[in-house]
């Protein structure tokens, strides 16, 4: 007699998996454990030949040896040199100052800052935690609403899920099976498109609560003060150009066929630590955090493929994709 009848295998799999993770059991172990409880179910029921189970090693290996996955680390190395050089400081300031006198021009600031870390990053954590502890203490000294600026920042933050390049994107590549440039390419419009929502969000905030994103005084803003714009022109070429031309010399290649993603994002890490030695912020304490964050964040990611492959072997055996459709 069955221990479950097959029918509720596949939706009991699912549910059990939400249950583990809402429970705050990680992800990748949350997944291979269900597999095997489950691929065991499957087979004492005959659903699933033990067989099967033995495929999970060319699995394992084939990830491993995957070079798209490279990509994963140079990015993260990339986006921590950047972020942990001041570059978030340093852009918030400048962009600040650019749209300080418009009303809500501190959450223009922190969306475009968000969608520019998000491009140099790749990482939600990094961008998040950097707009949290530099733009919400300003935001809120000048009158902003609590509420909103944090809204402001968070939704600023969970850009770098899309925009490239995205861990995530790099993933969802592999596992669709397609290029990682032809998925940037796909993900660079709605991720415009969105950031433009943001920013047109916030505009509908200044008009209906007026006082809820202030403009700042005068005495914030060097803009009208003597050597204005000679501060401002300094500021834009020496803060904003060169992390764009990172991201776009990064971007572009990959985008024309000239640079594989591995090859990008190697690009990017070494022009990473360029321009962080050019600001004299390159330090050993920096590279030694940068490669240490950087590892355990691309050993999660490979834990999270491992533990997906076993789930997704036991969920194909009991007919789950079927189910899903």
């Amino acid at each position: 007699m069955p221990i479950i009848p097959v029918e509720w295998l596949a939706p009991l799999m699912f549910a059990v998996l939400l249950l583990f993770m809402v429970s705050g059991f990680p992800v990748a172990f949350a997944l291979a454990a269900n597999g095997l409880l489950f691929g065991y179910i499957a087979i004492e029921q005959g659903l699933m030949n033990v067989a099967l189970l033995q495929a999970l090693p060319d699995r394992i290996f084939g990830i491993m040896s995957n070079e798209t996955l490279l990509a994963i680390p140079f990015f993260t190395f990339m986006g921590l040199v950047l972020e942990r050089s001041g570059m978030a400081e340093d852009l918030l300031e400048t962009i600040g100052q650019l749209f300080g006198r418009v009303r809500g021009g501190l959450a223009y600031a922190v969306i475009l800052v968000g969608a520019l870390l998000a491009a140099t990053t790749g990482v939600v954590a990094a961008s998040v935690i950097s707009m949290g502890l530099i733009s919400l203490p300003i935001m809120l000294k000048y009158g902003y609403s609590q509420s909103v600026s944090t809204g402001v920042i968070a939704a600023s933050g969970t850009l770098a899920q899309i925009i490239p390049p995205s861990l995530v994107l790099i993933v969802m590549a592999d596992q669709l099976g397609v290029s990682v440039g032809a998925m940037y390419q796909g993900a660079l419009i709605p991720a415009l498109l969105l950031v433009l929502l943001y920013i047109a969000y916030v505009f509908v905030i200044t008009r209906v609560q007026k006082n809820a994103l202030p403009a700042l005084p005068p005495e914030a803003c060097y803009i009208g003060q003597s050597n204005s714009g000679a501060r401002i022109l300094k500021a834009v070429v020496f803060v904003l150009m060169p992390p764009l031309a990172l991201v776009f010399l990064v971007l572009g290649t990959i985008f024309l066929g000239i640079a594989t993603p591995t090859e990008g994002g190697a690009m990017g890490a070494v022009g990473a630590l360029l321009i962080a030695a050019s600001k004299k912020r390159l330090n050993l304490d920096l590279l030694k955090q940068s490669i240490d964050f950087t590892t355990k964040l691309s050993c999660f990611v490979l834990f999270i493929l491992i533990g997906s492959t076993v789930f997704g072997l036991t969920f194909r055996a009991v007919e789950g994709d079927l189910w899903v459709e």
